[in-house]
């Protein structure tokens, strides 16, 4: 099956997977979808990656390079789960303070506890809010991330928005998204793999396929790597870039509130 990106932001908030909802109706059907993902989440990513997340993310982390000082601080949006705040926390070598924020409890109960069985606590604290409406002062990070999240937040350019808001000058944005494959035999292969293979697979594994036809299909609707970053420097982000991974299957873009 061939999909037409979407070519900006418009239609995401009332885009649940290739299904139209009525607006106000989509983060509630994709907080039900974690509620039932959130113990395999990892396991999901495996799934839809073939494991490469854990590289992706590891080069995440490089580019950001975080400071190894105390007092340097992120904002991990829809990271309920921990796995970027921690690689972030060990990178500063348990310097910097990781501030998780996700509108699913589910998940942010499972990031708390592998928080405590890893001796992260004192360096991360877990915040239940909207990435559309956060609830910090301006200018409170020096660094906010995001990795496989906001493809499922209904309002992008209000979180970009609120992004923004809360950095620092001079603080940085990254984002960690699944994109637009540029290879053409690389393409195909993985169109084949993400509709066909995942939900069964995921069915077989968690025993409901529903929640990965959905994350499925969120991919193919977000926008591609440049209307991405040109909604990115709509925000008012500066020196604005990406760089691809794996053909293009994820995409992490960079910008910088100068």
């Amino acid at each position: 099956m061939s999909v037409e990106r979407t070519t900006a932001a418009g239609g995401m908030e009332t885009s649940y997977g290739f299904r139209k909802v009525g607006e106000g109706e989509k983060q509630p059907l994709v907080n039900d979808v974690f509620h039932k993902v959130a113990n395999r989440y990892d396991l999901m990513n495996d799934l839809m990656s073939a494991g490469l997340h854990r590289l992706w993310k590891d080069a995440m982390v490089a580019w950001l390079n975080p400071p190894k000082r105390t007092g340097w601080k992120v904002l991990d949006v829809a990271g309920g789960t921990g796995d970027i705040a921690f690689r972030i926390v060990e990178a500063s070598q348990r310097q910097a303070h990781a501030t998780v924020l996700d509108i699913n409890g589910s998940m942010l109960s499972v990031g708390r506890d592998r928080a405590e069985k890893q001796g992260l606590s004192a360096n991360t604290d877990f915040v239940e809010a909207n990435a559309e409406e956060l609830p910090f002062e301006d200018e409170t990070f020096d660094a906010y991330t995001i990795a496989f999240g906001i493809r499922n937040v209904p309002r992008v350019e209000t979180a970009l928005s609120e992004a923004y808001r809360v950095l620092k000058r001079g603080g940085r944005f990254l984002c960690l998204e699944f994109s637009e494959v540029d290879m053409p035999l690389l393409d195909k292969a993985y169109e084949a793999w993400s509709f066909n293979a995942i939900p069964k697979i995921g069915k077989a594994v968690t025993g409901d396929g529903e929640p990965y036809s959905y994350l499925v299909e969120s991919i193919r609707k977000f926008p591609n790597q440049q209307n991405f970053a040109a909604m990115i420097t709509r925000a008012g982000f500066g020196r604005v870039s990406f760089r691809n991974y794996s053909g293009g299957i994820a995409a992490l873009h960079s910008g910088w509130k100068l």
